[in-house]
């Protein structure tokens, strides 16, 4: 269980003996960043093969889960058994258990984020309940910007590859992670996902979170943003019932707005409530289905890009300044 939730099996076995200098793979692979570490770490994928992935950030991990690779690379995490009570666990060491867990995943999310700044990959992390749309949203997206963008997408889900098939349909990369008993990707997840699906410089990688508006909000993996996906067939008090999420996203997609006629959800009462709890959240209505709002959609996520490159070529000026001044100097 991961601590925060009480999801997965590995995590609390892992608190109570606690290592997090991990080492555990039944493999060993290098993917350098551009900054040295080590980390060795012990999960047990069942691959049996060793593999370098050069990202041009160097640190080499040791990392030993319970993964195994289907024909497609898909990515499976153990299914042992979920709950939220282990006897002789006091809440202390809860939640001292639950801030290791947190701070260990911050960890691989700033060395993810580091990656996909690097290299110019916006990446948004797509959250919401089951049944939201966010699949076909996706797959609509795809189709609408796959001749602008290179497009690869994560794909979370706790069993299946129903939908990377449905993803892969529209001739974009994609790779599933099937968590398990888990509720959530992590950073960790992720960094080991982008590591296989090897998305292109300067593209767009949509992370498909697992369903659920509870645990992914606690949980960075890297991403520029969070966006919740918010159907208007689920009730309009879904952001103050679930506060976290919505704090935590940048923007909220509300779905299936062709529906509206036949509903009785009050958009301007969902939209206050969330701003109650994310003054700045951003608020898109949008339609999978029929197209309505969608250029919205693509616009923001143009802005977004134009940021994610204007910060990249802000840092690589910061650097030839600094070059400059140090061979002046010289």
């Amino acid at each position: 269980m991961c601590g925060v939730c009480g999801c997965g099996s590995e995590t609390i076995g892992e608190a109570h003996g606690h290592d997090h200098g991990h080492s555990h793979h039944g493999h060993s692979h290098s993917h350098p960043h551009d900054h040295d570490h080590d980390h060795d770490h012990d999960h047990d994928h069942d691959h049996g093969h060793d593999h370098d992935h050069d990202h041009g950030h160097p640190h080499d991990h040791d990392h030993d889960h319970h993964h195994e690779h289907a024909a497609r690379g898909d990515i499976h995490y153990g299914q042992g058994p979920a709950g939220s009570h282990v006897p002789g666990l006091s809440q202390a060491r809860m939640v001292k258990i639950e801030q290791d867990i947190l701070g260990y995943n911050n960890g691989y999310a700033a060395e993810n984020r580091a990656m996909f700044e690097e290299n110019g990959i916006l990446a948004l992390n797509l959250v919401s309940s089951p049944g939201s749309g966010k699949t076909t949203l996706l797959c609509r997206t795809i189709a609408d910007l796959k001749d602008r963008h290179s497009i690869a997408v994560i794909e979370g889900d706790q069993q299946t590859s129903n939908d990377a098939d449905r993803i892969r349909a529209t001739g974009a990369k994609a790779l599933q992670v099937n968590t398990g008993k888990g509720c959530h990707l992590d950073a960790h997840m992720v960094g080991h996902a982008t590591e296989k699906l090897e998305p292109a410089e300067d593209s767009l990688l949509f992370i498909e979170n697992v369903g659920n508006l509870v645990c992914p909000a606690a949980f960075d993996l890297g991403e520029a943003a969070k966006v919740v996906i918010l159907s208007v067939t689920e009730g309009e008090d879904k952001p103050v019932k679930y506060p976290d999420m919505f704090a935590a996203a940048e923007v909220m997609i509300l779905n299936k707005i062709d529906l509206l006629p036949y509903l009785s959800f009050d958009v301007e009462q969902c939209v206050a409530y969330a701003r109650r709890v994310n003054p700045g959240i951003g608020v898109l209505k949008v339609s999978a289905t029929s197209g309505e709002g969608l250029e919205d959609w693509y616009r923001w996520i143009g802005d977004r890009r134009q940021s994610l490159l204007a910060g990249r070529v802000a840092r690589l000026e910061s650097k030839l300044a600094a070059l400059r001044a140090r061979m002046d100097r010289a």
